[in-house]
């Protein structure tokens, strides 16, 4: 049994504090201004650590960089927007209210993650270059991508958000930091590889602060009045369908384009994670601020869901006999 992840504690930690202790008044505007300030930092570090030839790489390979991108970008979509409809047309009583489906929708617009990505591929003996490559130019895709899904998906459900103003806001606050830290990568790079420890440190802890400025303003807009215990176990039933879907789904592109076992790993991996690292900001940039804390709730469960079972599926690849494949 995996343990509970540290960064996915902390975070709780920061949506019980913010429940019993939220940020109100003038300190909340202070705290506001402290997030884009934290966030716009996390991405200039981010640009300045990413090895240009790393970006050049991940292309060569398109099959499989294109098959992760249409996992990540279209599957996903596609299928938030058919479990919507489905459960609104055939069971329009069923489940949560329309801001925990927005959450749900958010999720499947994000790209993926890099660190488990890696990891998990390496502990199922995949294709770990690949898997570096696929994360990597899912990430940078997703800065433009995410908040143009976001503004198609969530107008779909009737959110109201524009594609054009999220894309926008966006590449003011990630993609212009990310640019700058690429631009300044000769001088900073080696300074951010050398502390990197401390960087991802620092991350990890911008996003425990944007988590609870976050979740301050939906405690003070009565985020617990409108979210149960019963909604958090249909979400969470609902990210394990989706991540289920995408598991099998994934594995079957795979074989329909005669890839490798090593590369269907690597797709499945990098096809079917969810960055809560990368979604949080986001969701801080994209939304109003009292909605983001009930919109990154699915998220965060869905991000301890797919820790679990691909953790559990990545040991069970790796244990597979020499030269043969294991299916999900």
């Amino acid at each position: 049994m995996k343990r509970l992840d540290p960064f996915l504690l902390s975070l709780i930690c920061a949506i019980v504090l913010a429940s019993f202790l939220p940020c109100r008044g003038v300190m909340q505007g202070i705290l506001q201004d402290v997030v884009t300030i934290l966030i716009t930092l996390m991405f200039f570090f981010q640009g300045a650590k990413l090895e240009r030839h790393a970006i050049i790489d991940s292309v060569r390979d398109w099959k499989l960089q294109g098959s992760v991108l249409f996992c990540t970008f279209a599957l996903f979509p596609l299928l938030g927007i058919g479990l919507h409809l489905l459960f609104r047309t055939v069971f329009p009583d069923a489940l949560f209210g329309e801001d925990l489906w927005s959450g749900i929708l958010f999720l499947c617009c994000l790209p993926s993650t890099v660190q488990s990505s890696i990891a998990l591929t390496s502990i199922a003996k995949g294709n770990v270059p690949a898997a570096i490559c696929a994360a990597t130019v899912s990430n940078i895709a997703g800065i433009a991508l995410t908040p143009l899904l976001t503004g198609v998906v969530l107008g779909h459900v009737g959110a109201g958000h524009s594609p054009l103003e999220s894309v926008i806001d966006v590449s003011k606050e990630l993609l212009l930091p990310f640019a700058l830290g690429q631009a300044l990568q000769r001088w900073v790079g080696p300074i951010v590889r050398r502390h990197k420890i401390l960087i991802s440190f620092t991350d990890r802890g911008s996003i425990v602060v944007v988590v609870y400025t976050a979740f301050s303003s939906a405690v003070v807009e009565g985020i617990w009045h409108r979210v149960s215990p019963l909604h958090l176990g249909e979400v969470a039933l609902l990210d394990t369908g989706l991540l289920a879907i995408v598991l099998i789904l994934s594995h079957l592109i795979g074989d329909g384009l005669h890839q490798t076992t090593e590369n269907k790993i690597a797709l499945q991996f990098c096809g079917s994670k969810k960055s809560l690292a990368s979604g949080v900001p986001m969701a801080s940039v994209i939304f109003p601020a009292a909605s983001v804390g009930i919109i990154v709730l699915p998220l965060m469960i869905y991000h301890q869901i797919q820790l679990f079972t691909c953790t559990l599926l990545a040991r069970r690849y790796g244990r597979r006999d020499q030269g043969s494949s294991t299916s999900p």
